[in-house]
């Protein structure tokens, strides 16, 4: 017998039915959730709201997502409302909740949605897969969760539990399979949303990374890592490649109104769509030019500080210059005023560039 099957019969479906129990009474409450006494009484989940949060969670925590969530919501109720959006507003809405490949894939799937299914989501993963930026854990968490389809769903907090309960020594993420294998053995075929939600939960809010509350988790006594008192020691990763540090340079340029000259990056690219302050050409890869030779336009140049951003795969230091002219720059773009900032589409690190030049701007006029 192999590991993984002597474990499986180690724990043969116990701790499904105390999970869900536990479940019935702690579930959170999310925007996009119905409870599970509502489950119990024939509602259902709304395959959109379930679809839209799924997206927005991918690499985010819940506490940030809510409000992203909610005002998506309220600007487009129905994904027939989000197709007919405009992607320059759809990335408006998201500037600040990064990844941004995210938008522009929610955008194109729906709109294939309403082409291609009448603004219906397809109830099954093999079918769901098929949408732009839906992938593996994706299109398992909508079949669960909004079509009750019996598979498993693997996120960072299953992960965690189920590595722990099981003391998987497969580092992540192969370890990813053979977890698979043992949700398949232990899901419940009657409620397989429930139970995928309930996993998520309990991971969250008890079987965290640091300082798990085993003492009151109501699956402990099924659980390998709380018996051997090694339960931080799962999931077992392999050690972080170091990332590369890329520089770079950001102009950002007033006018006599103090308004800030902001154009848009090429629609290919990292931060693809997003609008940005004038920029060297870094990327994930190289460096760009720094100093304020490599600025768009002459001006006095003061140096403003660096402003400093972690992406997926690199670190990145822009350094920060600002200036003011009288006319327009050579690029193409448009002048923005400072209130008016909130509503364009910029990412963080762009947010950060523009922050550094203010608050160097005010400590000069002191």
């Amino acid at each position: 017998m192999n590991i993984i099957a002597r474990r499986k019969v180690e724990a043969e479906g116990q701790f499904t039915p105390e999970l869900l129990d536990w479940y019935d009474q702690h579930a959170r409450e999310m925007p996009w959730r119905i409870a599970p006494s509502d489950y119990a009484q024939g509602v259902r989940q709304n395959p959109y709201k379930v679809w839209l949060s799924e997206i927005m969670l991918q690499q985010t925590q819940v506490i940030t997502v809510r409000d992203y969530f909610l005002k998506f919501i309220s600007h487009w109720p129905t994904v027939h409302d989000l197709a007919e959006a405009t992607l320059e507003d759809v990335l408006k809405a998201w500037a600040g909740l990064g990844y941004y490949s995210r938008a522009r894939n929610l955008k194109k799937c729906a709109e294939q949605l309403v082409s291609d299914f009448g603004g219906q989501f397809p109830q099954n993963k093999q079918e769901l897969i098929k949408l732009p930026g839906i992938g593996d854990y994706t299109s398992s968490a909508i079949a669960a969760i909004a079509f009750d389809e019996a598979v498993p769903v693997i996120d960072g907090n299953i992960e965690r539990v189920m590595t722990r309960m099981f003391r998987l020594e497969t580092p992540v993420p192969k370890v990813k399979k053979p977890i698979a294998e043992l949700l398949v053995e232990h899901l419940d075929h009657d409620r397989p949303g429930e139970f995928a939600q309930a996993m998520m939960d309990l991971g969250a809010t008890i079987c965290s990374p640091k300082s798990p509350k085993c003492s009151i988790c109501p699956v402990s006594r099924w659980c390998g890592s709380f018996g051997k008192n090694d339960v931080e020691r799962f999931p077992v990763k392999k050690p972080k490649k170091k990332k590369p540090v890329r520089k770079g340079a950001a102009f950002v340029i007033f006018n006599r109104a103090n308004n800030i000259w902001l154009c848009k990056r090429p629609m290919k690219g990292l931060l693809a769509g997003m609008t940005q302050v004038p920029t060297t050409d870094w990327n994930s890869t190289q460096d760009g030019e720094t100093g304020f030779e490599a600025a768009p336009t002459k001006t006095d140049w003061h140096f403003a500080g660096t402003a400093k951003h972690t992406f997926t795969h690199f670190h990145l230091e822009l350094e920060v210059w600002t200036g003011a002219i009288d006319d327009t720059p050579p690029i193409d773009g448009w002048w923005c005023d400072q209130q008016s900032l909130k509503d364009q589409a910029l990412p963080n690190v762009m947010n950060k560039v523009i922050d550094r030049a203010l608050a160097n701007k005010v400590k000069k006029a002191d």
